[in-house]
């Protein structure tokens, strides 16, 4: 399964939200990633819609999670943003190939498809935060490393 760049930052987006506490805005999440300003905001009327976050207008506005992360299910957020999850069409739809009938891969990717699922709804928001550690500490633990990754890559000039 590849989850498209909309669900990455749907995901990414309620990550901030639950490990930050109180309002943000789109522009606050796309800094923090350094990922784009656009596609946050359109991110964040998705999870609007579907109710995983709250926007509030006006002075002191922005937006917050509009339930716990213990109750938002890492499974159910992917199905919301992608819809249709199958390997391939024949495990959802009927007719699509000569030999479906009496095709195993189908049923084979069927399996896979609901292990998976069923993994991912048992995973809570709340599951992906670490206490007592913030993401900036995180991004900040990362940058580090790909600094360090950087200059050992970098050829080593004599003098």
């Amino acid at each position: 399964m590849r989850l498209a760049l909309h669900t990455d930052y749907a995901l990414r987006t309620l990550l901030y939200l639950a490990g930050n506490p109180g309002r943000a805005n789109a522009g606050e999440v796309a800094t923090f990633y350094r990922i784009s300003k656009d596609h946050v905001a359109k991110v964040v009327q998705t999870l609007v819609r579907q109710g995983y976050v709250r926007s509030i207008r006006g002075i002191g506005g922005g937006i917050e999670l509009a339930k716990r992360p213990e109750e938002i299910r890492v499974g159910q957020v992917i199905l919301d943003c992608e819809g249709n999850m199958h390997l391939l069409d024949c495990v959802g739809i009927e007719n699509v190939c000569v030999i479906q009938p009496g095709c195993k891969l189908k049923t084979v990717l069927a399996k896979a498809e609901r292990i998976q699922m069923e993994y991912l709804q048992s995973v809570k928001l709340s599951d992906l935060l670490t206490p007592g550690v913030t993401l900036l500490q995180i991004r900040q633990q990362g940058d580090r490393e790909q600094e360090t990754g950087n200059r050992a890559a970098r050829p080593k000039v004599r003098k």
